[in-house]
């Protein structure tokens, strides 16, 4: 009998080494069957490189230390839904009705209840943003708590950079962490260097190390997205604003960046607080419990809010969930700003069907993304979404990346997450969900001020495109479920 030879021993043993992959895609738990396709059809198509894809960006691995030092310091931390400090009691949230589900939806992902007593306010613009922020570390007394994916060493960056300073020197404890792939500018500076001798207490979220190394550890491209600030247990900061001026530098030729930011203050702020703790303890072992067992001092009435933060150690599908519900109980009208726009077919189906019953159902895009890929995918859904009758708007005044939506004239989500399979599956996001008509009404008439900065897509917009542009959208598109 002739011995097979060594070239169709190495077809036979890469055959079966494909093979085995595809048995890992298609058991592996938590996927839709389009991702399970696509991910079939990349391993098949694309050999070598199509199993080196799926071992490096296939499953949301984080490593099992870090899962581990995550789960115990979320258990040493105080459970949000029983703290004595914080009953329903001394801040009720009242919440019609037709709204509670959304709020029942929102205390799964964390345990966080609505909490009542809040005040806020819309911030104005970036700059008004870090004007504010800075204020605040400058009348802090106890501590102060940052995080941002972005932080860049320019103009407000450092302006950041030198308010923690002072706070340090006045005796107030600082800590500020940065994500190491998104903050790797200030990180590897000098600035960084000297908030450290200045007493700012710093971390790294999620740090890349030995490229080669950390790979082999888990996925290097799951990030910390979160944007948190928490001043002296009362004051927060949430929505898309990273740590930067709007020309961001960094990628000007899509300047300026256009964000939206809420400043906080009353109990909500323990829940963003939360938040942080838990990241700060998994990346540096200090537990911060004792912040969030003690009181908080009861303040003016206020709106209802409640904190969302999700991410690839809370059950994947929690961020669609909460924006499908949203979707889902608008009764008139519902409007959307996000950048960036790959979603699942649920997703999908909930726009349209908004819109199909009778609400007027408007998104917002940026006219230019800084992601080619993500804007050529967000473009291959238009028609679908025309048909139904969604509005949908491009900015055309520079990279619009707020994410909202607001439903009804009364209720708000703003915060990090985009509507793309990243922010569901891959990021750490943070998002507040609020009843207010009056502060969605700030924000209702900020998405409209973005309305008439943009240009209309029509379905005549649609047919002015080549085959080949919608060709290439779709194409893109299809490898949505693995981007």
């Amino acid at each position: 009998m002739e011995k097979p030879s060594p070239a169709s021993l190495f077809l036979l043993i890469h055959l079966l080494v494909q093979l085995g992959f595809i048995v890992r895609v298609l058991m592996r738990p938590h996927r839709e069957p389009a991702s399970r396709i696509a991910w079939v059809v990349v391993i098949l198509a694309f050999s070598v490189a199509g199993i080196g894809a799926y071992i490096f960006f296939g499953e949301t691995n984080l490593g099992r230390s870090r899962v581990e030092r995550m789960r115990a310091i979320l258990k040493a931390l105080p459970d949000m839904s029983t703290a004595p400090e914080i009953p329903d009691t001394v801040f009720p949230a009242d919440i019609p009705l037709r709204y509670t589900h959304l709020f029942q939806l929102g205390k799964t992902v964390n345990g966080f209840d609505p909490l009542g007593g809040n005040q806020a306010r819309l911030m104005s613009d970036s700059n008004a943003t870090i004007e504010a922020m800075v204020a605040d570390i400058d009348r802090a007394r106890d501590h102060v708590h940052l995080l941002f994916y972005i932080w860049l060493p320019d103009n407000n960056g450092l302006r950041v950079v030198e308010a923690l300073k002072r706070a340090a020197a006045r005796g107030v404890t600082c800590r500020a962490m940065a994500d190491g792939i998104g903050s790797r500018l200030m990180i590897h500076s000098e600035h960084w260097r000297a908030m450290r001798k200045a007493g700012v207490r710093l971390a790294i979220a999620l740090a890349i190390g030995n490229p080669l190394l950390r790979l082999l550890r888990g996925r290097i491209d799951l990030r910390n997205h979160r944007k948190i600030v928490v001043v002296d247990h009362t004051i927060t900061y949430c929505g898309s604003q990273n740590c930067a001026d709007p020309e961001f530098r960094i990628k000007a030729k899509y300047a300026p960046w256009v964000d939206a930011m809420i400043r906080f203050e009353g109990p909500i702020a323990r829940q963003n607080q939360y938040l942080f703790a838990a990241d700060w303890g998994a990346e540096t072992g200090e537990d911060l419990s004792h912040l969030l067992r003690q009181p908080i001092a009861p303040l003016r009435d206020g709106f209802p809010a409640q904190v969302i933060g999700t991410g690839p150690t809370v059950r994947y599908s929690a961020m669609p969930e909460v924006f499908e519900s949203l979707m889902y109980a608008a009764r008139k009208d519902l409007v959307i700003t996000t950048p960036y726009y790959v979603p699942d077919e649920a997703m999908q189906a909930a726009l349209c069907a908004s819109a199909r019953r009778g609400v007027e159902t408007t998104i917002i895009f940026p006219a230019h993304n800084d992601s080619w890929i993500v804007g050529a995918a967000s473009r291959s859904y238009y028609k679908d979404l025309l048909t139904a009758g969604v509005r949908i708007f491009e900015y055309q005044g520079g990279l619009l990346h707020t994410k909202s939506l607001t439903v009804d004239g009364e209720v708000t989500l703003i915060g990090s997450a985009n509507m793309d399979r990243r922010s569901f599956e891959l990021n750490y996001e943070n998002n507040i969900l609020l009843y207010d008509r009056a502060l969605t009404g700030d924000v209702r008439r900020r998405q409209a001020s973005y309305i008439a900065q943009s240009r209309p897509v029509t379905g005549e917009t649609l047919a002015g495109w080549t085959g080949r542009r919608r060709l290439w959208n779709n194409t893109i598109a299809m490898l949505g479920p693995v981007l």
